[in-house]
């Protein structure tokens, strides 16, 4: 089981990012993405279901980042927009097997390397 993000890179504030993630070896009921700032906590940003429905989000970036999946290429992407300097962060994908959204890191089973974004200001 292998899970690859892909995209961290250095961008200004008021810009935007698109992070994908590609699984292998499984098939995810759900996949999310986490981030963790430089002396915090890993902390929930967005979650889907590969079975449908409604993603959710944090409220930290509720109307400015996007979670969608390619069922084809079993990837996941994280639209970031309107970033702002403390979205600075490592972000890593997450998969579980079960359909529902929750928002306990505990709860998501497979995790990414993860990747850098650092928002300048």
């Amino acid at each position: 089981v292998q899970l690859q993000a892909f995209g961290g890179v250095l961008v200004p504030a008021g810009g935007f990012l698109r992070l994908s993630c590609a699984a292998s070896g499984r098939t995810w009921g759900a996949s999310a993405w986490f981030r963790q700032a430089p002396g915090k906590d890993r902390e929930f940003v967005a979650a889907i279901s590969w079975s449908g429905g409604s993603p959710i989000y944090a409220d930290s970036v509720k109307g400015r980042f996007t979670i969608s999946k390619d069922n084809a290429k079993n990837t996941v992407f994280l639209q970031m927009d309107s970033l702002k300097p403390e979205d600075t962060a490592v972000y890593y994908c997450a998969g579980r097997r079960g359909t529902d959204l929750v928002r306990m890191r505990s709860q998501w089973g497979s995790w990414g390397q993860g990747t850098l974004v650092t928002v300048s200001s």
